[in-house]
């Protein structure tokens, strides 16, 4: 083992399938701890929100295990988290499913809605709009796909130029009649709404990407 080996807490909250994150983070260079305690999660080198399912019954889980004090802390302190699926979800402010809203952890302004298209979920491969100069795809072929399984995603990411000093760089990708935010790196925060241990070798690029510059 490496001495310089990053440690990354895979955060256990009872809503996001563990164990191919766990092998996919070990494949790219990462020491992995499925973890519930927060002082563990708070302390890794890196963590990751993962999450399927809904966001509620998300946050519930999330709410359950100081969810939102562990990313807001490491956030505070410039600390990498990276959110799957529904973990990157409730990074916006509010999820909305059968006309129920909730609450997310608002670290980005706007709304997870219902995708607008025949067939749902968009289960599958897609490829995504890639931003330019990004670390997340540096080194992945643009017409890369990554696999996707989800009724729901941000539609629209509202921030302004002038919001931040630096800008959060978004991904996008389409289904059907909807465009929806598929990844956003935003300083120590990056998420994607595809799932990466489940995209092969871009996914894998993608994971190794974000352990390389875990510190």
């Amino acid at each position: 083992m490496s001495a310089h080996q990053p440690t990354v807490a895979l955060l256990d909250y009872g809503a996001g399938n563990l164990r191919s994150a766990q092998r996919a983070l070990e494949h790219v260079g990462a020491r992995v701890n499925v973890t519930r305690d927060p002082k563990e999660a708070v302390e890794a080198t890196g963590l990751v929100v993962p999450g399927v399912g809904a966001f509620a019954a998300c946050m519930q889980g999330l709410n359950a295990v100081g969810g939102p004090r562990i990313v807001g802390q490491r956030l505070a302190g410039s600390r990498p988290v990276l959110g799957i699926c529904v973990g990157m979800q409730v990074m916006f402010e509010t999820g909305v499913e059968h006309g129920v809203e909730a609450k997310g952890l608002g670290e980005w302004p706007g709304s997870v809605d219902k995708l607008e298209a025949p067939v749902l979920p968009h289960m599958g491969w897609n490829t995504v709009e890639q931003p330019e100069d990004t670390a997340m795809f540096a080194g992945i072929d643009p017409d890369a796909r990554f696999y996707f399984v989800h009724s729901y995603a941000a539609q629209e990411f509202p921030l302004q130029e002038d919001d931040f000093i630096a800008y959060p760089k978004v991904a996008w990708a389409q289904h059907a009649q909807s465009r929806f935010v598929a990844a956003v790196e935003n300083g120590p925060l990056w998420a994607t709404q595809f799932h990466p241990e489940k995209s092969g070798d871009a996914g894998l690029a993608l994971l190794r990407n974000w352990v390389k510059q875990l510190s």
